[in-house]
Parts: C-alpha cells; sequence; structure tokens
C-alpha cells in the first residue's frame, strides 16, 4: 500500500559537545583524531557539560535524572515541527508510533509518552524498534497495515542516545550526538512525497555486534560493524536505484555513523547528491537519517527522488525510497 509523506520535523537539544569539549576530558583524544577516523566536529546532547565534564558519566542512571529534557518532551518538539508542516492540526492524528535506540522506560509505550506530551487523546499509540533502523521499518510496517490505518499517522524517532555513552572511552564517545524526528504520514491525503518502495531486512547472527544494555553502555565491533554497513548501504540503495522511475537523479541519505563510511558508499554508488549531516550532528541514531531529510524540507524541488537507506543493530537494515 503506498504512502503520502505529508510532513516531517526534527529536534536536537542545545547543548553542545565540540572537538575541545573532548580534548578537555583528557581521554587521549584531539580533534586531528577524531577527524580522521569519524569525521565529527559537534555533536548535541542532553547532558549538560558539565555533568559530563565531573562525571564522564560514570553512572547511566544518573544521567537519567541529569538530562535537561526527557524523551517524550524532546520528541514532541520533533512532532510540532512536522504536525505544522502537514498543515494538520495535531487534533488529526489517529495514531503514534514511536522507536529508536533508548527508550527511557520499558513501559510504558515511547509513543504513549509522546502522545500524552502532545496532548493526544483516544488514539492507539505504540513502539517500533529497530535500532538505527527504526524509521525505515516503522514505514514499511505501516505500509503493511492496510486500511487499518487513520487518515495521519505520526512517527517519532527518539534518539537521546548519550545518556548511555561512557565518556572515559574515547573512541564510542565521540560518535554519539542526540537528536529526535518525525514524520506524518497518510495512506489517503496526498502530500509533499510519495513514499513507494520500502524494505526491511535483517541478519540476526550479528545481534550482539552493537548493545545498549538496560542502564548499561553502548558498546560495539566497530570493524565488523563499519565493513558490514558500507557492504549493505551499497546494496541497499543500487537496489532502490533500480525501483526509482529518475535514476540519474536519486539523492543519497544514509545512515548518519561515520562520515568515512558515508562517503565510501557514495563513492560506489556515485548518487545526484549526498545529504548528511553528521559532522556537525554525530550519530543520531534512527534518527539521523529523517533529520538529514527534515533539514532539508524546504529546499528540495518537486520531482526529486530521496533514498533513505540505513543499517543498524540486530543486525538490522531498512530503506525508503521517497519521490518529491
Amino acid at each position: 500500500m503506498g504512502l503520502h509523506l505529508l510532513g516531517m520535523g526534527h529536534f536536537h537539544p542545545e547543548n553542545v559537545l565540540d572537538n575541545a569539549f573532548f580534548e578537555s576530558l583528557d581521554i587521549g583524544t584531539n580533534e586531528a583524531w577524531i577527524l580522521s577516523r569519524v569525521g565529527i566536529h559537534e555533536r548535541r546532547s542532553v547532558l549538560p557539560l558539565d555533568y559530563i565534564r565531573a562525571t564522564k558519566n560514570a553512572d547511566p542512571r544518573a544521567a537519567q535524572e541529569a538530562a535537561t529534557i526527557s524523551n517524550p518532551a524532546s520528541g514532541a518538539r520533533a512532532a510540532e515541527m512536522a504536525i505544522a508542516r502537514a498543515g494538520i492540526a495535531k487534533e488529526d492524528i489517529g495514531m503514534v508510533i514511536c522507536g529508536g535506540c533508548s527508550p527511557q522506560w520499558i513501559a510504558p509505550a515511547e509513543a504513549a509518552a509522546v502522545a500524552r506530551e502532545l496532548g493526544l487523546e483516544g488514539v492507539p499509540c505504540f513502539d517500533v524498534h529497530a535500532a538505527c533502523s527504526t524509521f525505515g521499518t516503522q514505514v514499511h510496517v505501516a505500509s503493511l497495515m492496510g486500511e487499518a490505518l487513520p487518515d495521519h499517522v505520526l512517527l517519532v524517532q527518539v534518539e537521546n542516545n548519550t545518556r548511555c555513552i561512557d565518556y572515559s572511552d574515547r573512541s564510542g564517545s565521540v560518535l554519539w550526538g542526540d537528536g529526535c524526528a518525525a514524520a506524518v504520514l497518510s495512506p489517503r491525503i496526498a502530500g509533499r512525497a510519495h513514499i513507494s518502495r520500502t524494505t526491511i531486512g535483517g541478519s540476526p547472527q550479528g545481534a550482539m555486534d552493537v548493545v545498549i544494555p538496560r542502564l548499561g553502555f553502548f558498546t560495539q565491533d566497530g570493524k565488523k560493524v563499519h565493513k558490514f554497513a558500507i557492504k549493505r548501504m551499497t546494496e541497499l540503495f543500487k537496489e532502490t536505484r533500480a525501483h526509482c522511475d529518475r535514476p540519474e537523479q536519486l539523492v543519497y541519505v544514509g545512515h548518519q555513523a561515520n562520515l568515512t563510511m558515508l562517503k565510501s558508499v557514495a563513492k560506489r554508488v556515485e548518487p545526484a547528491a549526498h545529504w548528511f549531516n553528521i559532522d556537525r550532528y554525530g550519530n543520531q541514531g534512527g534518527a539521523g537519517s529523517p533529520i538529514v531529510i527534515s533539514q532539508h524540507w524546504d529546499d528540495i524541488a518537486a520531482g526529486t527522488p530521496v533514498a533513505s537507506v540505513v543499517v543498524g543493530a540486530g543486525l538490522s537494515w531498512a530503506s525508503v525510497l521517497l519521490n518529491f
């Protein structure tokens, strides 16, 4: 079932973690080291800089209290932008689906908490988590629901993952930045873009290659995941291009995990354009790719096809073809 994309939104917290900040932590890193490996200049965090500097986030449980904004509040900020761009009222939303890498609670569903923050009543709310592949997976799941979908569906990817980062670890801590994305979809009402194709997939043998434990720290098998991501995103973009009516115009938006990785894929597939924001916002988990598209929202010309091709923990992957 085809879906229409009516609006997208995004939100980043105000606290900026630039490379000079990481040098000040005295964890054996500097800007040259960071840029040569991941290409990131700065990121955003819900954690105050003084808190990170004093504790290096040694206790992830304390980070829940130290955060300057909650998951529901930050998700609602992204949702409000998406709803405004869609040209509808909040009361028009008939379903809310949320997801990401580190929900604030096991229960309730984060979707219910975001809907409460928005002041919604009487709407079904549930979560679909696929780590960094969440956005594409949510769109794919919604596309399978057919006539069960209401006229307006709100998708939200809440990614305040710096609460789960060990800031004494120079390799992992420099990667992550917080951000939230949102999208308003409709199965019946046309909007800025038509979603003409979605795919999802997984390789469960790699399930423990990227892990954020409950109240623990992010860990990954970096070399293995890097290699997997380049191969799978390259394949996903080529598969998407084969189903695109204007393949020579197809824009590439990959998983915002590592700029070197993203550029390696772009070199292999030679897209019409490569959009990214990791250099200024870091790895925003499942919100990264949709945030990039949201940041371009006002400038996307009619007729532009955009491919979101993403990999994530699980190991998982998802693709979305948008025709503006």
